[in-house]
């Protein structure tokens, strides 16, 4: 949704920044006051307020305020407090609109008369910039169109001061002349320069040699964000006049921003029966056209759309909070709630319902208690599973959810939930009714069209079309790592049975050449990846497309690029949120170079048999279920991708399938528009019907209309334009494709329509009829003898990839790997079945993440306690210590962190910490059989072994070491059960009668409490514990603390900057031969 409307009070701040670096003197003073204004806080910001006289507005983008009485004026700051308390938060209704007024706009007045007014207008074409002057402005300006002087400044052409002066302003007064047209100048190229798509003052005032703006209306290109943001500094875009925003308009948004994928929200009648929830911007704007056509608009809640394959979380969110609206207000009579979507390209339908479900399930009571009854249609990739999880959903609820998958045409729930319909005629996707109706394909045969001419009158000619018609041949090169759409490409190309596959080279500038391997059928092949375009073309001589996967802030530069390239001929750009005047910009360089361009803002285009853009037809079942692998009879050109795939869909059904389709994109200004690809299909003799799907916003279908009449489109054309709930909303709405927007009443879709019919395009009274008017005309044809059927081919097989037949549950594989201690696959990583969240809100630590990973139990408070305690007290025992030293000499020598620390770690052993395991399975086997302490000890002797975690080099009874006290008297006071630690001490009391520094050591302190915790905490039985001392846990504390005194030396040794140590001669005794 680009073009959005500013405040007055934001743009005039914003226009006068930036004409003042130009030299312009502009007064900037405002101030804008709502229901939270203090102001007294305002004339202190402010103080011009108290000693200026003022004129005060509203500023909601409320169109002729002065006409409606909505401006006080030459009044003082008491009188415009006044003015603004006596409307604040009142209703009012204009021209039919009816709103709150609740914020205003405070400027200085302007004195002058009526000949200092003039009108200026600058808005955005598809070929450049027009502005439209009038040397009369004001309230009573009249209709400025039919009398506007008007020049238009091409995309890539300057502005002309000259041309200002001497075609606008040949009615302004010579002295007044020059001062304006240097502002005018000016304007517009601060209009460009910030991506405005529309401006008008009314009145611009000249008052001796100095401009004021006195109204003003401003839209910004809202997708140029990332180009002009710091530029545009803070700014507001309210909701049109009439349309109460919602807090919860505001949540989606939020949501919106930090997902790849489209949620969009906006409330029409929060008190509406009717609520939607819908996949894809074209099916959004088609399921609030059918609720209207059916004379439901008045009832029609809100309007939305979720798409770009929304992870299961964020539909989830989106899901609950349309419910939460939904069931705010009781309406006796019940409610409805569609949950619709065309036959999605790439979005995991199954992933998307799971977030669904899980708020349908949460808010059952809500729902029943408040009679909605539930409608679903959906498709696409993984739809089976996801259909299938929603028929669980309603059985284990209780929940009236009907639910139809592909088979049921896309708005045919609309009039079943509206109770138009009797569900007889509607079975659901379960149901053994369903009778699938795919028309056979035909022959070539022509004879005469329903339209126009005989096809033989109009050579086909296809160097006229900038747009490539695609062959079994056509080869390209892919722009972006987008590996799953080209393995997608490869898939369409094997099953149509291609030489050769249609993607010649990938382009990826992050990396180096290299290759990715894909499968061609059941084989690999290899398809190399440039880091460049000019290598990537200069070795692939064959290739003439590009298709563009590259982000919407590098389309500008990598088109630009490809479009240097002579072999190239046709661009397909897959983006969305491209900068309208980048769009234009290479609209223009396209046409200049004779390349056409599909796109921005599309899913690409599809020629059965020969050719697919990137995910266009959607997964391989769906390719199949509408015979994409091979040609039929009719072409079809629509603006949206997910309602291409609904029409590969109806025309399957209805016809003998597509002969090539393609989308050109939502935004305003397409690459290549429906008249470029009809006048391609309708030159070629192959295509026997034409099917346009077009929308509300923009005036190119009239460009079809014309060709129809002249008789330049001769075949039979079926025409539908979506978006004609519009005429119903008192309000401007927004829908989802950014060109989707009414500029004035010939772009309406009720308009389009009429003018479509009427220039003899078959043309049907709604969307649900649009399937049957397709099979009507092919009917006709085929009684005419124009189209005769042939045998349908045998249907391809595919292999299908293996990471999507699990995913359905058609296949299983042992796998390589088994982990149960963690798991990165959901939407938060988990830790033994815990997520990451829940460690930080219980406040774990280190020692109850280590328990989890190391032990896969959530052990008590003092059992964590006690683990970060060992690691605390292993973590270093100085430098001279093996481990340390060999660390300390790596650094030394320059080694890197990683290398350093790893030599430390290899010297712990049987002599230096490693003890803990050994001392652990002598005390506690000593325990468990009996062994008296004095025993124990003799039975060592005998057996000339040493007591693992006895001795130390100084310290002794008498002299304790401080970590053995520590970790003794914690476990003697916190353990349940300290049988060996005591066993232990019994024998510390035998050692040390022989010798004093005989002591239990810290080695041997820690193995023992720690095989007392394990047994005694609750968390393992005996064995369990045994197990886990066996297999090394022990050590594993000793290697895990003492790491951190290995890598403090390592810092220690960078930051006191020591050089390479070589160890003293004299400290070395050398001996001789004597050896």
């Amino acid at each position: 949704m680009s073009a959005k409307a500013c405040r007055e009070y934001h743009g005039k701040r914003l226009l006068s920044k930036h004409l003042s670096l130009k030299g312009h003197s502009l007064d900037s003073r405002s101030a804008l006051v709502t229901s939270s204004t203090d102001f007294d806080l305002l004339v202190d910001s402010e103080p011009w307020l108290t000693c200026t006289e003022l004129v005060v507005k509203p500023d909601q983008l409320i169109k002729r305020r002065g006409k409606c009485g909505l401006v006080g004026v030459k009044m003082g700051l008491e009188e415009v407090k006044g003015w603004i308390y006596e409307r604040m938060g009142k209703g009012i209704s204009i021209e039919g609109v009816d709103g709150i007024l609740d914020t205003f706009i405070i400027e200085p007045f302007c004195p002058h008369t009526p000949s200092e007014e003039y009108y200026v207008c600058i808005q955005s074409l598809r070929e450049g910039e027009e502005i439209l002057f009038y040397h009369e402005g004001g309230v009573d300006v009249g209709d400025v169109d039919s009398k506007a002087n008007r020049v238009i400044f091409d995309i890539d052409v300057d502005c002309d001061a000259s041309k200002i002066e001497n075609v606008l302003l040949k009615e302004v007064p010579e002295e007044k002349r020059k001062v304006l047209g240097k502002f005018i100048f000016d304007l517009f190229n601060v209009y460009r320069e910030l991506n405005f798509v529309y401006m008008e003052i009314n009145p611009i005032v000249v008052v001796e040699e100095k401009i004021y703006y006195l109204d003003l209306a401003l839209k910004i290109d809202e997708t140029a964000a990332f180009l002009n943001a710091s530029a545009w500094g803070q700014i507001d875009f309210p909701p049109p006049f009439g349309r109460t925003p919602f807090p919860e308009e505001s949540y989606i948004r939020d949501l919106d921003s930090k997902t790849g994928a489209s949620l969009k929200l906006t409330i029409l009648n929060h008190t509406g029966r009717v609520w939607t929830m819908v996949a894809g911007g074209g099916a959004s704007v088609v399921y609030a056209d059918t609720i209207s056509d059916y004379g439901f608009g008045h009832e029609l809640a809100n309007y939305g759309e979720y798409s770009g394959a929304p992870s299961t979380e964020h539909t989830f969110e989106y899901a609950k909070t349309l419910i939460s609206l939904m069931t705010k207000n009781y309406d006796k009579r019940g409610k409805i709630f569609i949950v619709g979507g065309g036959i999605a390209n790439f979005t995991d339908v199954a992933a998307t319902f799971a977030g669904l479900i899980k708020a349908l399930t949460n808010y059952q009571e809500e729902l029943k208690s408040h009679h909605v009854q539930i409608f679903v249609r959906r498709a696409g990739p993984n739809y089976q599973e996801g259909l299938r999880l929603m028929r669980q959903c309603q059985e284990s609820t209780n929940l009236p959810i009907k639910i139809f998958g592909p088979e049921t045409h896309i708005t045919a729930v609309v009039p079943l939930a509206l109770g138009l319909a009797k569900s007889a005629l509607y079975p659901e996707f379960d149901s053994e009714l369903h009778q699938v109706k795919v028309k056979k394909a035909t022959s070539t045969g022509s004879l005469t069209g329903l339209v126009g001419e005989p096809l033989s009158a109009q050579p086909v000619t296809p160097e006229d079309h900038q747009i490539e018609n695609f062959s079994s041949a056509t080869r390209c090169i892919v722009y972006g790592m987008q590996q799953r759409a080209v393995q997608g490409m490869l898939d369409f190309d094997f099953m149509c049975k291609r030489e050769k596959p249609s993607v010649a080279a990938m382009v990826f500038p992050f990396s180096g050449n290299h290759y990715v391997k894909f499968y061609w059928g059941t084989n690999e092949v290899l398809i190399p990846v440039f880091q460049n375009m000019k290598e990537a073309v200069e070795k692939n001589s064959d290739v003439t497309v590009m298709v563009n996967f590259a982000s919407f802030r590098s389309v500008f530069s990598s088109v630009s690029e490809a479009l240097e390239f002579e072999q190239l001929k046709t661009v397909a750009i897959i983006a969305e949120g491209v900068p309208e005047s980048q769009t234009r910009k290479l609209n223009k360089m396209a046409a200049d170079r004779g390349v056409g361009i599909i796109g921005p803002a599309t899913v690409g285009g599809i020629k059965p048999g020969c050719f697919r853009i990137g995910n266009t037809g959607g997964m391989l079942d769906n390719i199949v279920m509408s015979k994409l692998y091979r040609p039929g009879s009719v072409a079809y050109v629509s603006k949206s991708g997910g309602m291409s795939n609904e029409l590969n869909n109806i025309i399957c059904r209805n016809s003998d399938g597509v002969f090539e389709g393609v989308a050109i994109g939502g935004d305003r200004y397409p690459g290549s528009r429906f008249i470029d690809h009809l006048l391609r299909y309708n030159d070629n003799p192959k295509v026997k019907m034409l099917v346009l799907l077009g929308e509300v916003g923009g005036v190119d279908e009239y460009d079809i209309c014309e060709a129809i009449k002249s008789g330049r489109i001769n075949k039979p054309l079926i025409a539908w334009c979506i978006g004609t709930c519009a005429s119903i909303f008192p309000f401007e709405v927004q829908f989802g494709h950014a060109g989707a927007l009414a500029r004035g009443n010939m772009e309406t879709a009720k308009a389009k329509n009429a003018a479509l019919m009427e220039a003899g395009a078959h043309v049907p009274n709604n969307f649900v009829e649009f399937g049957d008017k397709i099979s009507e005309v092919y009917q006709n044809l085929v009684d005419k003898g124009i189209l005769i059927p042939v045998p349908e081919p045998e249907t391809p097989k595919i292999p299908m990839d293996y990471t999507w037949a699990k995913r359905l549950g058609l296949v299983r594989k042992p796998a390589n790997f088994v982990s149960s201690i963690s798991d990165d696959r959901g939407e938060e990583l988990k830790y033994a079945g815990i997520k990451i969240s829940e460690v930080f809100e219980e406040d774990m630590g280190v020692g109850g993440v280590l328990s989890l990973l190391w032990f896969r139990r959530q052990l008590p408070k003092y059992a964590t306690k006690f683990i970060e305690m060992i690691l605390m007290v292993t973590a270093d025992h100085g430098p001279a210590v093996s481990g340390a030293h060999n660390t300390i000499v790596c650094a030394r020598a320059g080694k890197d962190l990683v290398s350093s620390l790893v030599s430390g770690l290899l010297t712990i052993g049987p002599r230096f910490g490693g003890a803990l395991d050994d001392a652990a399975a002598m005390f506690s086997d000593a325990s468990d059989h009996g062994v008296g302490a004095a025993n124990f000890v003799k039975d060592m002797r005998l057996k000339n072994k040493l007591i693992m975690g006895i001795g130390h080099k100084i310290k002794s009874l008498s002299n304790p070491d401080m970590r053995v006290e520590i970790i003794k008297n914690f476990a003697l006071e916190n353990f349940p059960d300290n049988k060996v630690l005591k066993f232990a001490l019994e024998v510390e009391q035998v050692t040390t009668k022989k010798r004093s520094n005989l002591i239990l050591n810290v080695d041997g302190c820690i193995a023992v409490c720690f095989v007392d915790l394990l047994r005694s905490c609750g968390a393992f039985s005996v064995e369990e514990a045994d197990e886990l001392v066996a297999n090394g846990c022990l050590n594993g504390l000793f290697v895990l603390g003492r790491s951190m005194g290995f890598i403090g030396h390592f810092l220690d040794q960078k930051r006191l900057k020591q050089g390479l140590y070589r160890h003293p001669t004299e400290d070395i005794t050398y001996f001789g031969g004597e050896m």
